[in-house]
């Protein structure tokens, strides 16, 4: 039985906010098309029981900033899934991707800390920083091979919650893909910061400098709140 079959390992936080989506006739379809896939032999990423890994380690109630990605990780380091269920994020023991190591030398110029060998993001998590990727399973070394399976619906259900339901969060869009996911978030009432993607393809035309770490903390201070601490 995979994790959708089993919808209470969502954080009941969660789960009270857009449990119903997970009855909707487009959720079935994409778990039929998981089965299907899986029945055929293919890998997916990541394991099922971490799909809802960016949910479980951040409740509703705890998020301060979230940061959008596109898809999980599709491959493998040093013979380990690179996907844990959270964006940007890997586990310890795999090595940081390019888009990973150019975020921590954004940090480091930024906030003038030396960021450690991990990947993993989880500490962030546990501060509330939602790392929420807009697809939650791939398969294995094919690279958006589930997109408009229904995950985009899922995911834009949350990002809609937090937008009507809560106040002054920090919406993290980098690049032209999370911008427009993130097109109808009310900037009234939330912080949104947007750059150019952290990808080594775009970092050096507007991420690195733009000094967005900084400002997450300031605004956060600005709130009565306590700064995140990235140094992993």
């Amino acid at each position: 039985m995979t994790t959708l079959e089993k919808p209470g390992q969502l954080h009941p936080s969660w789960l009270a906010q857009i449990g119903d989506e997970l009855q909707q006739p487009y959720m079935q379809a994409l778990r039929d098309f998981l089965k299907q896939e899986k029945a055929a032999g293919k890998v997916i990423f990541p394991p099922s029981h971490l799909i809802f890994n960016a949910f479980n380690h951040t409740p509703f109630e705890a998020v301060r900033v979230v940061v959008i990605g596109q898809d999980p990780y599709h491959g493998l380091d040093r013979n380990l899934p690179q996907a844990h269920g959270l964006s940007f994020s890997v586990p310890d023991g795999v090595r940081p991707p390019p888009s990973l190591q150019n975020i921590f030398k954004e940090i480091e110029a930024d906030l003038g800390i030396k960021m450690g060998g991990s990947g993993d993001l989880r500490p962030w998590a546990a501060q509330g920083v939602l790392l929420l990727n807009a697809t939650l399973t791939v398969e294995k070394d094919q690279a958006g091979s589930h997109q408009h399976r229904g995950w985009e619906t899922f995911t834009d259900a949350a990002i809609r919650a937090l937008n009507t339901k809560r106040q002054g969060l920090i919406f993290v869009l980098w690049g032209s893909y999370a911008q427009k996911k993130g097109a109808f978030i009310d900037a009234s009432k939330h912080f949104i910061l947007q750059s150019v993607h952290p990808s080594p393809l775009s970092a050096h035309r507007g991420f690195f400098g733009n000094q967005q770490f900084s400002k997450i903390n300031a605004y956060l201070v600005s709130q009565g709140q306590a700064p995140i601490d990235w140094q992993l």
